[in-house]
C-alpha cells in the first residue's frame, strides 16, 4: 500500500469526506481492520480564502509547495490535493517537488469518458468556473466540452460554497437553487454535471437531479485508493 499525501483543510468539511471515503474504500477492498496509509497536511482555510480573494496566487502556490514538501519528507509517496480550485497550481507543485499528483480533473474526466458524455456542466468556485486550468484541461486533453452557469448563478454558487458549505451550513433553499441551475445547464445541452468543488456533494446528490453528476470528491478519493493499492482498473 502506497502512502497517500493529502493536502487538505480547504475546507476541513470536504477533507473529512476524503478521509472517510478513502478509509471506507480500503476496508471494502481489503477487509478486516484495514485502513489507509495516509498523511494529512491541513491548512487554516481562513488564510487560504483571504489570499484567494485577494488574487495572491503566487503566495498560495508557495504555500502549497511547502505543504507538499512537508508531506514528501514525512513519507508520502504521491499527492492528493483535496480541493478542485487549488489544482490551479498542480503543475507548479509537481515541478518544484517532483511529487506525483493525482489530478482531480484527470480522474473526473475518466469517469465522464466511461459514460461517453461529450458535454458537461461545471459547478464550482468562480476561480474554477471562470479559469482555464479546469475547463481547458478537459477540452484539450479529453475533448470534453464544458458549459458554466451565467454570471448571476456563478456568483450565487460561489457565495454558497464559501459562506455556507465551508462552514457546514446546508440550506434547503440553496439546494433548490442549485437544482434549478443544473436544470438550466441541462437545457443548454449538458449531458452531465461536474460537482467541481469538493463541498458541493454535501448539498447535491444524484437523486436530486435528472442528469448524471460527477462527484469529484468521491471520484478523486476512490481513485487515490486504487492507485495506493496499485489497482487502477
Amino acid at each position: 500500500m502506497r502512502t497517500i499525501g493529502l493536502i487538505g483543510g480547504m475546507s476541513w468539511e470536504s477533507s473529512s469526506e476524503y478521509y472517510r471515503i478513502i478509509n471506507e474504500s480500503v476496508k471494502e477492498k481489503l477487509g478486516n481492520n484495514h485502513s489507509a496509509k495516509c498523511i494529512l497536511y491541513s491548512f487554516d482555510f481562513s488564510e487560504i480564502e483571504k489570499l484567494q480573494h485577494e488574487g495572491k496566487w503566487r503566495e498560495l502556490t508557495n504555500m502549497m509547495i511547502d505543504a507538499a514538501n512537508k508531506l514528501k519528507d514525512s513519507g508520502a509517496e504521491f499527492l492528493v490535493i483535496c480541493t478542485n480550485t487549488m489544482h490551479r497550481m498542480a503543475d507548479d507543485i509537481h515541478k518544484k517537488t517532483n511529487m506525483e499528483i493525482l489530478h482531480i480533473v484527470d480522474t473526473t474526466a475518466e469517469e465522464i469518458k466511461k459514460k461517453e458524455i461529450k458535454k458537461v456542466g461545471l459547478l464550482g468556485t468562480k476561480f474554477t468556473m471562470e479559469g482555464d486550468f479546469y475547463i481547458g484541461r478537459l477540452k484539450d486533453k479529453y475533448d470534453i466540452e464544458v458549459i458554466v452557469p451565467d454570471r448571476v448563478e456563478r456568483d450565487f454558487i460561489h457565495n454558497v460554497i464559501y459562506k455556507e458549505l465551508c462552514n457546514g451550513i446546508i440550506k434547503e433553499s440553496s439546494k433548490e437553487k442549485f437544482k434549478r441551475i443544473i436544470k438550466n445547464l441541462a437545457e443548454k445541452g449538458a449531458e452531465g454535471v461536474i460537482l467541481g468543488c469538493t463541498e458541493i456533494p454535501l448539498l447535491i446528490k444524484q437523486e436530486d437531479v435528472d442528469i448524471p453528476i460527477f462527484d469529484t470528491t468521491k471520484i478523486h478519493a476512490e481513485y487515490a485508493v486504487r492507485y495506493s493499492l496499485k489497482d487502477e482498473s
